[in-house]
């Protein structure tokens, strides 16, 4: 069973939740929490970040475990590094929007694989689908 650790913090007076589990590395987890909310819009385009120290703080990680984190979205093109203004995310709508599209296609490959494990063909989950 795996165990979950929820933390629940505030961001620019936005509701930030970290739910950490044991099945991967922790800063792994923060990147993808960061990309779901980029991708969401609940951190805007171009918005600061807090610095390292204080988001680490407010996640209850290590400073380092944040700065990898952050390191490896900027690595990708999420967040840059402006040298005495601190970081910010990306203001390109299109790496965002297709960031988006990707997500949303390895959800529904997940859901298909669920569903198709419980014994549901491709019209019964069609059906599920369309009556919602």
């Amino acid at each position: 069973m795996l165990n979950t650790i929820t933390m629940v913090i505030f961001y620019n007076e936005v509701l930030m939740e970290y739910q950490f589990t044991n099945d991967k590395p922790i800063y792994l987890q923060l990147m993808d929490y960061f990309k779901a909310q980029i991708i969401s819009g609940e951190l805007p385009e171009g918005s600061r970040l807090d610095s390292v120290r204080d988001l680490a703080v407010k996640a209850k990680v290590n400073p380092n475990t944040m700065q990898k984190a952050l390191s490896e979205l900027e690595r990708i093109g999420l967040v840059r590094t402006e040298r005495t203004s601190g970081r910010f995310i990306t203001d390109d709508k299109e790496m965002i929007l297709n960031m988006k599209k990707e997500v949303a296609e390895s959800e529904i490959a997940a859901f298909l694989e669920r569903m198709k494990s419980l014994g549901f063909d491709k019209e019964e989950i069609i059906k599920i689908i369309s009556a919602e």
